[in-house]
């Protein structure tokens, strides 16, 4: 299974008093590296509105905090696609430092309909594409 991975460079709002990244913001991190993987496919979340009138929901999550990262540290996310429904997606994510794993998530994304929140099927194109690739 192919893995995406985007950099992350740790800014001074991410943390906490005590300069340690803020349990939430890895949260923030993840969301950005699926949205990255996204738009490395050619997917813009606004044009999937527009033009597929879909968006992704986040259903569930499952963290694990495993070691802290810190005010201006350079880190990596990586993200894979663990499993592709008709209107959900699941990844198994991890931000590194170097080599060392400060968090890890299952995330489960839901595919809405944009105007009526109710599930909707993925758009055949992204679904080909995500099983192509990842």
């Amino acid at each position: 299974m192919s893995m995406f991975v985007w950099p992350i460079r740790v800014y001074y709002e991410d943390t906490d008093a005590g300069g340690v990244v803020y349990h939430t913001n890895y949260i923030k991190f993840f969301e950005r590296a699926r949205t990255e993987m996204l738009r490395s496919m050619g997917f813009e979340q606004d044009e999937l509105v527009t033009n597929a009138g879909v968006i992704f929901a986040v259903r569930s999550v499952q963290v694990d905090y495993l070691s802290p990262a810190r005010f201006n540290e350079y880190l990596s996310v990586q993200s894979s696609v663990t499993e592709i429904k008709k209107v959900s997606l699941s990844f198994a994510q991890t931000i590194t430092r170097g080599s060392v794993e400060c968090c890890t998530a299952n995330i489960r994304i839901a595919c809405l309909d944009a105007h009526s929140l109710r599930p909707k099927a993925i758009p055949e194109n992204l679904l080909e594409q995500l099983k192509n690739e990842y």
